[in-house]
């Protein structure tokens, strides 16, 4: 019994080591999955999610997609600002300035009609309108940390053709503004936390209008 038990074990072991064999990430970077392919900045990553700073950018940026638009589109060949594209960013622009600790990235991409090298350049130039409507609107260009063209890369629907939603820009958070010091909860997250908290336990004082004072006749 004991000799099977232990075949049972190294059989299971030997299932596990040939599963991560082929695991796709195995002979990859702790971090590489974060901003893959935008910065190259894998080293930064790995520092990043052992500080918690990664989750807590993840959990920032998620947060920015569901309560504002992340996303603008584009006419054909063109990086002009379009009304309903304006419209969207004011609403990033008013989410971002609320925020000063965080900084922002803004990601351009272009439709599959034409040479990779224009849409490269088209997608540099739609991200740079964002950028200057966010900096029109008083947000610092030091926290626009950078600016990255896909190009026709990274489709967000797979087309060859003029597909409007592949001519767009992507605005999310890609961390904190500034040098941080000490802990995580002693950082700049720690200060967006409190902020809200007090925020959101300040409520008006109850009216006291309707309060009566019952007096009793006999006391003295």
């Amino acid at each position: 019994m004991h000799m099977t038990s232990k075949a049972f074990l190294s059989l299971a072991l030997s299932g596990v080591l040939a599963a991560c064999s082929y695991s796709p990430s195995v002979d990859r970077q702790l971090g590489y999955e974060v901003d893959e392919g935008g910065f190259g900045q894998v080293t930064r990553n790995n520092a990043g999610i052992m500080s918690g700073e990664i989750n807590v950018t993840q959990a920032l940026a998620t947060r920015f997609a569901s309560e504002v638009p992340s996303t603008i589109t584009f006419p054909f060949n063109s990086s002009e600002l379009t009304p309903e594209a304006r419209q969207v960013l004011a609403q990033q622009a008013s989410w971002i300035s609320q925020f000063p600790e965080l900084r922002f990235s803004v990601y351009g991409h272009a439709d599959a009609v034409g040479s990779n090298a224009y849409n490269q350049s088209l997608g540099k130039r739609r991200a740079q309108a964002v950028v200057n409507f966010f900096a029109a609107q008083g947000v610092s260009r030091s926290r626009l940390e950078a600016l990255v063209s896909y190009g026709e890369s990274r489709p967000a629907v797979p087309s060859q053709g003029p597909e409007e939603a592949n001519r767009r820009t992507v605005t999310t958070v890609s961390g904190f503004h500034g040098k941080r010091r000490g802990t995580l909860l002693d950082g700049r997250y720690a200060a967006i936390v409190y902020r809200e908290y007090v925020a959101g336990a300040t409520r008006p004082h109850p009216a006291n209008t309707n309060i009566t004072t019952q007096v009793d006749p006999g006391a003295k």
